[in-house]
């Protein structure tokens, strides 16, 4: 019980952090990601304990009280942080690394109905602009930015920019390049899109 309170006390400080709208720690009690999170990690310790029908219905409250869709199997590391979060949906088999940001209606989604690995991974300090989508398990390097509408259907390597739909990767170790293809940079295939 001491380690879930450290951990939300750590949440509070990385909305104040993150988000300067909020001068008080009582505020944060008003902003749907903290609830969003704190509900999944619950949900996320009884799905692990095979308590499936209530870490779904712990997740579905969740969602409907606060627009943030996130499935009681994936995995969310520390300081996890959405940014006005009506309509995020984060899949079963995401794995999330920490200091991650996710601006509101980011996607996590799978491409089929497969019962393996069909969401992303996402790597540490990864930030997702607005109303990005990252389908199928795809990989995203730490340290990377995707820009706001962006559609990912790829991996991603680490320390980069990526934009657009198509993804094109803009920056590099912190300097413009040419927009490239990831699997330029990866040396991965394009996989198909659906």
């Amino acid at each position: 019980m001491k380690a879930f309170f450290a951990r939300v006390k750590e949440m509070v400080g990385v909305i104040q952090e993150k988000d300067p709208a909020i001068r008080s720690n009582i505020e944060v009690l008003l902003y749907p990601s903290f609830w969003a999170v704190i509900n999944h990690r619950i949900a996320h310790c009884l799905y692990k304990k095979k308590r499936f029908f209530f870490a779904r219905l712990i997740s579905q409250i969740s969602r409907g009280l606060t627009g943030i869709e996130i499935h009681p199997g994936a995995t969310i590391g520390k300081r996890f942080f959405i940014d006005h979060g009506m309509g995020i949906v984060i899949g079963e088999t995401a794995e999330i690394g920490d200091d991650v940001m996710l601006y509101h209606g980011v996607t996590l989604g799978g491409t089929g109905k497969e019962k393996h690995k069909r969401h992303p991974t996402v790597g540490n300090n990864v930030m997702i602009g607005a109303g990005s989508i990252v389908l199928g398990p795809v990989t995203i390097g730490s340290n990377t930015k995707i820009g706001a509408g962006s559609v990912v259907t790829q991996d991603i390597p680490a320390n980069v920019t990526a934009v657009g739909s198509p993804v094109r990767i803009v920056r590099k170790d912190g300097m413009r390049i040419p927009p490239t293809a990831p699997e330029e940079l990866t040396g991965h295939k394009k996989r198909r899109a659906i």
